[in-house]
C-alpha cells in the first residue's frame, strides 16, 4: 500500500462519461505533499468513492493509493488512484466523513474497460 499526506491544493472538474460497463465519473485532485521539497501530486478518486464534503482546497488529507501504468499508441500513461482518503491524523470516529474500500482489488475492475478510449 502507498500512501501520503498533503494539503488540497485544487480540485478539477468532474468527469464524467459511459463505457463497456455502463456510467463512470472521475474527480482529480491536486496535493501538495508536506515534505522540505514539496511535491504536487495529481489524483484521480472513481466512482463511489468521491467524497465531495471532504475535498475542500487547504484541506490536509490522508490518501492510500495505487499507482497503475498502461500503454496507449506507444506511449505510457501512469494513474495515481485513491482507494481511500480521510483527513489527515485520522479522525477515526466513524463519522461518515472518510471512505474506503475493504477490497482495494476490485475497486477499478471494471472502469479499465473504457482505458483504449483515451482522447489522446
Amino acid at each position: 500500500m502507498m500512501q501520503l499526506t498533503g494539503t488540497l491544493v485544487q480540485v478539477l472538474p468532474l468527469q464524467r462519461g459511459t463505457g463497456k460497463n455502463g456510467e463512470w465519473k472521475k474527480q482529480d485532485i491536486i496535493v501538495e505533499t508536506q515534505a522540505q521539497y514539496p511535491k504536487k501530486v495529481c489524483i484521480s478518486i472513481w466512482g463511489d468513492k468521491i467524497n465531495e464534503g471532504l475535498l475542500q482546497v487547504g484541506k490536509a488529507l490522508t490518501i492510500s493509493f495505487d499507482v497503475e501504468s498502461r500503454e496507449y499508441n506507444g506511449r505510457w500513461y501512469t494513474d495515481v488512484k485513491a482507494w481511500k482518503v480521510e483527513p489527515a491524523g485520522g479522525s477515526g470516529n466513524g463519522s461518515g466523513s472518510q471512505f474506503t474500500d475493504n477490497n482495494p482489488s476490485d475497486t477499478y475492475t471494471d472502469l479499465n474497460d473504457g482505458a483504449d478510449d483515451l482522447p489522446f
